[in-house]
């Protein structure tokens, strides 16, 4: 099985990258958000960031710092006539470790925050997007720095351990698709 993690800021492309490795590659793409969002209402929770974050934290305190990579792979498990698999968003070095431990690579991906947090706005998902600029780069901020146990946020730990990094600062949807399928060329065709 390839296995791909993503991990990078808010609004910097994660989902379009899984989802051109789904469509162009025959990659099963897992979005670990929608995992936790899915939780988060099967609790009755408000789909906020908070909340997303402490029912991460949970699942990792219970089971493991990779939990969320396993869920995706037994997915994976589960289903056929997929090459790899590609799962994001990783926010917790544990996450990374479980990639690396089963052969994959972690892709980060960026872009200037004035460019992400203005795709965060005309997308607005849900009242998790619906922010501030200053409270955007607050909470980036918080979440890139560790504060708490070992299963809380670090995105800033997963960076530094990260394999392969993609910039997504431009307008171009079809230019950035195209660049995707470039940057992950040697790691797709092994």
């Amino acid at each position: 099985m390839h296995l791909i993690g993503l991990a990078g800021t808010n609004g910097s492309g994660k989902d379009t990258v899984g989802e051109v490795l789904q469509e162009k590659k025959d990659y099963l793409f897992v979005s670990v958000s929608d995992l936790l969002r899915d939780e988060a209402k099967r609790r009755g929770q408000p789909i906020e960031r908070e909340v997303l974050r402490t029912i991460s934290a949970e699942w990792r305190r219970q089971s493991g710092l990779g939990v969320l990579v396993e869920k995706a792979v037994e997915m994976y498990n589960s289903k056929t006539g997929y090459k790899g698999l590609v799962l994001a968003s990783l926010r917790n070095p544990g996450e990374v470790d479980t990639v690396h431990e089963k052969g994959g690579v972690v892709v980060w991906v960026d872009a200037d925050p004035k460019v992400r947090y203005q795709r965060l706005m005309s997308r607005q998902r849900s009242s998790e997007d619906d922010k501030t600029y200053e409270k955007f780069l607050a909470e980036e901020a918080e979440e890139m720095s560790h504060q708490g146990d070992s299963a809380t946020l670090n995105s800033g730990g997963v960076k530094a351990k990260a394999d392969i990094f993609i910039s997504n600062n431009g307008n171009d949807i079809e230019a950035f698709k195209n660049q995707i399928l470039i940057d992950l060329d040697k790691y797709l065709s092994s």
